[in-house]
Parts: C-alpha cells; structure tokens; sequence
C-alpha cells in the first residue's frame, strides 16, 4: 500500500466564492500512480470549507444567498471585537466566515477505483471560501495500491 501526500494550491475570489477542485483532485490522483483506494481532502484555513455538491451556477448562487442570510456577516460577533483581541492590526471581521465553515467541515474523504474519485454524476468536490480573496492550501492524502 502506498501513501501520497500532495497539496493543491489557488487563489480564491472576493468574500464568499465556491471552486470547483474536482478536476485537480483528478490530476493528483493520476500522478500518484494509485488505482484503487481513498484519498483525504482537507482544508488547512479556518474560514474555508469543503462540500461535496452540484457545481451548477445558481445553486452556486443559491449557496452564496444561504449563507449571507443564515450567518450575516453584520451582526455583532465577540470575534469581530479585535480592539479586545490580540490580533495583527489587519484582521479582518469575520466570524461569520468561522462559522460558516464550522457548519460545512473541513475534509473529506473519497474511494478512488480504477483511478478515479468514486463521485455521483452530479457531484463535485468544492472548495468554499468564505473570506476572500486569499491564497489557499488544501491537503490530499492519496492512500491505496
């Protein structure tokens, strides 16, 4: 059994934005050689997320509304008080975006067969970003034969 570490790395847009990394994820899979097993996504950032869904541009869209209306980034967060934290001057205020990717999670894990992630016809791995635009990491650990 062989176990791959691999990293993929992009910049995000503005505020919420959903990526679609299933093509990349892809890639990775085809240069680690392995056929058959299971590869571990995970985010390495707090305010992004990782979701398995339709990456259909007004549900993309939609996603987008959801969050802006479950989570406002204007109401009153004790994160957002950085005059009371111990923080760099540039924090932003965006314990919204904490939560958010709280309520998403930041990994996910997905049999390969035959080289290939084992995903629904409609389904994609998404990468969403909840306080862009930022440079950003995400882990694969390709394990399997």
């Amino acid at each position: 059994m062989k176990i791959i570490p691999s990293f993929i790395e992009l910049e995000t847009g503005n505020g919420l934005s959903i990526h679609d990394l299933t093509k990349s994820i892809q890639q990775q899979i085809k240069l680690s050689g392995i056929s058959n097993g299971t590869i571990a996504i995970t985010t390495q950032h707090t305010t992004t997320a990782l979701a398995i869904n339709e990456n259909e541009e007004r549900l993309v869209e939609d996603i987008k509304v959801f969050f802006k209306n479950l989570i406002p980034a204007d109401d009153k967060y004790l994160h957002n008080d950085i005059h009371l934290r111990d923080c760099p001057d540039d924090e932003p205020e965006n314990a919204h975006s904490h939560l958010a990717a709280m309520l998403l999670g930041s990994s996910e894990s997905i049999a390969i067969v035959n080289g290939e992630l084992v995903l629904g016809q409609y389904q994609s791995v998404m990468l969403c970003e909840l306080d862009g635009p930022r440079q950003r990491k995400i882990s694969l650990q390709i394990i399997g034969e």
